[in-house]
């Protein structure tokens, strides 16, 4: 074997480690994330819609919600079905159509956000805190590239 095959086989070992490495990092992200916002009664997916909710200020439909989330109307009817359930949303019918059924977030589901946004930013601080700025910088270049 040549230097250059040595050299490229190297390479893409490296390579491959570094997507590895990337998703490990992601998953154990993840996973604190998750373990943050448990802390308060809420999952990921949980806490997107009650955040989509709170920033769009009004009823949303399930396809709108779907839609800004980037998942699919059955799996978010599901979503909405466990928020109804805990008594974080509500289902409202639109004046202006009847067969449209808007989520809307209750009063408890309001609070619990704010819990999960608390959550999500004190472990946020800490992740930042770990990282010098050239370290910031360097995840914001691996981020883009990746895009």
């Amino acid at each position: 074997m040549n230097k250059t095959s040595l050299k490229s086989a190297a390479e893409t070992a490296t390579s491959d480690q570094a997507i590895f490495s990337l998703l490990s990092a992601a998953h154990a992200l993840e996973d604190k994330i998750e373990a943050a916002l448990g802390t308060v009664g809420l999952s990921m997916p949980k806490f997107s819609v009650l955040g989509a909710l709170v920033s769009s200020g009004d009823a949303m439909s399930l396809s709108e919600l779907a839609s800004e989330l980037s998942c699919v109307r059955s799996n978010m009817t599901q979503l909405v079905d466990r928020l109804e359930a805990d008594g974080l949303v509500r289902r409202v019918t639109c004046p202006g159509d009847r067969r449209l059924v808007k989520a809307e977030i209750t009063d408890v589901g309001r609070g619990r956000q704010q819990a999960g946004q608390a959550e999500f930013d004190r472990l946020n601080a800490s992740f930042a805190t770990t990282l010098g700025p050239a370290e910031r910088r360097a995840l914001q270049r691996m981020a883009t590239a990746l895009k």
